[in-house]
């Protein structure tokens, strides 16, 4: 009977003593200790992911920018195609222009030669 009574108590024990390391282990103490040591060694790589993503966000900024300046620039280049037209009538009228007052210049210096020469002696 003393047998059965031994491993009674010592079950009891057991028991109870699993019960400890199961509360103690589940403490929250403990799940707070554990959560700090998750975050201490997976906070270095969270920050450089930060770093990265910054980094890449004032690169995709930058791009951005100057993708939107070179559309407007495109933009104000095909409104600008009108005044390009009138430049191209003004120099044509411009070319015209030169070409007439070439070929009156051209007729006055044939009437305006000299029918003869005089040599005079040095």
């Amino acid at each position: 009977m003393e047998d059965q009574e031994m491993q009674l108590k010592v079950k009891r024990v057991s028991d109870k003593f699993t019960e400890s390391m199961y509360v103690l282990a589940n403490e929250p103490s403990i799940a707070l200790y554990r959560l700090q040591e998750h975050v201490r060694r997976s906070l270095p790589e969270l920050v450089q992911h930060k770093t990265d993503m910054q980094s890449w966000e004032e690169q995709s900024q930058g791009a951005i920018y100057t993708v939107e300046y070179a559309c407007s620039a495109v933009k104000s280049m095909t409104n600008s195609s009108l005044y390009f037209k009138n430049i191209d009538g003004l120099l044509r009228q411009a070319i015209s222009l030169k070409e007439q007052i070439g070929s009156t210049q051209g007729r006055s210096a044939v009437t305006n030669t000299p029918t003869h020469t005089s040599v005079t002696p040095p």
